[in-house]
């Protein structure tokens, strides 16, 4: 992955502001798209079944490689609009940490800065929770 592309994902705390400036939900979803659809797309020869998310009800894929402090950079794509906005969200918690630092990420209280919990589907919600511990896994946890 370029640090081109790592540079131009939004910090989770970019993400935080912006859903706090919206005074409803359907801007959110548009905010989530919108940065979905600045996400660099995967190659088509990395949206393999091992590099697939289970647990999703859209397409999802996660991979990563490690820099030279053993920091992981992920990169994910999706056939869905918004869970690409989500992924977005996702790599923004957790892409340039190192294995511990992944693993001490509290998602649960990240995403209810967000109050996404409440406004996603029990199978969008489901398929963000399948991401996270892919992630957590790649890292060894």
């Amino acid at each position: 992955m370029s640090s081109t592309s790592a540079s131009a994902l939004p910090t989770f705390e970019k993400i935080e502001t912006a859903f706090e400036v919206f005074d409803d939900w359907e801007d959110r979803y548009r905010f989530l798209i919108d940065i979905g659809k600045k996400l660099p797309e995967l190659p088509e020869d990395v949206k393999t079944e091992a590099n697939r998310v289970q647990g999703c009800t859209s397409r999802v894929w996660l991979i990563f490689t490690q820099d030279a402090e053993e920091r992981f950079v992920f990169q994910g794509d999706s056939d869905s609009a918004i869970v690409k906005g989500l992924v977005t969200v996702l790599l923004s918690l957790y892409s340039n940490k190192t294995a511990p630092e992944i693993l001490d990420v509290d998602i649960k209280g990240a995403l209810e800065k967000l109050d996404l919990a409440n406004h996603l589907s029990t199978s969008r919600r489901n398929g963000l929770f399948s991401m996270s511990e892919r992630i957590r896994s790649l890292a060894g946890g």
